[in-house]
């Protein structure tokens, strides 16, 4: 029976020769994720059922990232519930403030998460590991607590949506841009409960971490999973960091979507999702005098060493706006020595940024750069709900690392090319 790629790493996980789209399934997990804000509650559940250890304390991973290094006492006592449950079970995968960073980011980058695997965290973005070739979803803390016991969950079995992206993308265009665009074009509940495959020219021509930034986002679609099939250029990023041996799957000739989507990538803009959802998508020419008070670049979808190194290409040699607060937010901590390595940070304080520390920060309204009452954020998260970054009456506008830095040098919502730049380095 051929399936796809999301549908061979099920069968193969619970033991099967084959599943369907529908099917109820018990599944073994690879990989358990929790963090600052979701943990405590799944401890507080593990403890609960009187269970005495992890099934496996080299396949928990605990990372402190939305409210640290803690910002107040609530958070403070948070992180030292899961840390002392980590000294406690011995956990191999326990990030401190100094090793820890946005955990999205942070698993791949330490070969924590390899391609074929099954993980589940207690963190929606978790679906961010299709980028490798996993199936990786987000689940409830009560959920992550079963499987920290058990090392297994239950899965309905998705059906999969195909999209293919075809073409060159123009200037300036990435991950960020085709995935908003998607979602723009589907809607936030386009792909509810399905699986999202993204192949084509297109995205074969993206980085592996533009292809995380893809996946990232699917469950802005309402999907239960982003999935790529692994090529080359996955081998290359994990054969230096994969702490375990791995699987390539992909999708068989013959196997059943629920809808095929084919996309003229070529013709997609630079993006904007403007408020308040992400599906309210539209093309950069198309925006009209938007002036903004912060930008933001980092977060999980687009704080990665490769985020940076576009955003400074924009900044370089320019100032930003004096009207404007520019936060650059690294998401780990290798992506922090990488870009102080390179110089980036210089690029950045020179055009009058302030550099954060690894963390969330202001994505989820945590810290670092929130919103008063009738401010307008330009940001590279991934949301932008009513309140999602501060005061109900703020606006958050989505884009891609370029946009951002171009729009905090104009003053409002711009593109590189509007400062004279006509393609990315």
């Amino acid at each position: 029976m051929p399936m796809t790629i999301t549908e061979k790493i099920l069968a193969a996980h619970s033991g099967r020769e084959s599943v369907s789209p529908g099917e109820l399934i018990n599944a073994r997990v690879d990989i358990v994720l929790a963090n600052d804000i979701t943990a405590p509650i799944a401890i507080k559940e593990f403890e609960r059922s009187g269970a005495a250890k992890v099934f496996d304390k080299d396949r928990i991973v605990l990372v402190p990232d939305h409210f640290t290094p803690n910002k107040d006492i609530k958070s403070a006592e948070q992180c030292k519930l899961m840390r002392l449950f980590a000294r406690k079970q011995e956990i191999t995968h326990y990030f401190e403030v100094g090793q820890a960073g946005v955990e999205h980011v942070l698993l791949p980058e330490q070969g924590i998460v390899v391609p074929g695997d099954l993980v589940i965290g207690a963190d929606s973005h978790t679906c961010t590991y299709g980028a490798l070739g996993a199936f990786a979803t987000g689940v409830g803390s009560t959920d992550a607590a079963a499987a920290m016991i058990t090392g297994e969950l239950w899965f309905k079995v998705p059906a999969t949506m195909k999209f293919v992206y075809k073409g060159e993308l123009q200037p300036w265009v990435g991950g960020k841009d085709l995935i908003l665009y998607t979602i723009g074009l589907i809607g936030v509940d386009g792909a509810l409960y399905m699986a999202m495959e993204f192949v084509g020219d297109a995205v074969d021509q993206l980085s592996v971490e533009a292809r995380m930034t893809m996946a990232n986002m699917a469950i802005e679609a309402g999907a239960k999973n982003g999935i790529f099939i692994p090529d080359q250029k996955t081998a290359d990023y994990v054969d230096p960091r994969a702490k375990r041996p791995y699987r390539f799957y992909s999708s068989d000739e013959g196997a059943c979507y629920a809808e095929v989507v084919e996309i003229d990538a070529s013709k997609i803009e630079p993006q904007v999702a403007f408020p308040h959802l992400p599906s309210n998508a539209h093309p950069i020419s198309e925006v009209e005098n938007i002036p903004i008070d912060q930008a933001i670049i980092g977060s999980c979808t687009n704080g990665r060493i490769e985020d940076l190194r576009i955003a400074a290409q924009v900044l370089e040699g320019r100032k930003i706006s004096p009207n404007v607060r520019l936060i650059v937010i690294p998401a780990t901590p290798t992506v922090f020595r990488q870009a102080m390595k390179e110089g980036l940070f210089d690029i950045f304080l020179d055009s009058g940024a302030v550099i954060s520390p690894p963390t969330c920060g202001p994505c989820l309204g945590g810290y670092m750069g929130i919103l008063a009452e009738g401010e307008r954020a330009i940001s590279t998260t991934n949301r932008n709900f009513i309140g999602r970054m501060g005061h109900k009456n703020s606006e958050v506008y989505l884009s891609n690392p370029a946009v951002a830095a171009a729009s905090a040098v104009r003053g409002k919502i711009a593109s590189p090319q509007e400062l004279g730049l006509s393609a990315i380095n």
